[in-house]
């Protein structure tokens, strides 16, 4: 294979674990672990860019929000 084939496969898989990661977290995880996203879908395919890029840090952060107890909210 040359080096531009690798390169592209990797981008590839990277872009499609990015875009299964931005589809769960939207549709599942941000009502999950901020309740002031719930209901508001207007601005989710806004951050569908960042999630691509990012997936790593969000699926880190995530897990990390799941596994922590809630904490009390003021009101």
């Amino acid at each position: 294979m040359a080096i531009a084939e690798v390169l592209i496969w990797g981008i590839t898989v990277y872009g499609v674990i990015g875009a299964v990661t931005a589809a769960a977290f939207l549709l599942v995880g941000i009502d999950r672990i901020d309740e002031d996203a719930r209901g508001s879908y207007a601005f989710r395919p806004l951050l569908i860019p960042g999630i691509l890029v990012l997936w790593p840090v969000v699926l880190l952060r995530w897990l990390e929000l799941e596994r922590k107890e809630p904490e009390p909210r003021d009101l």
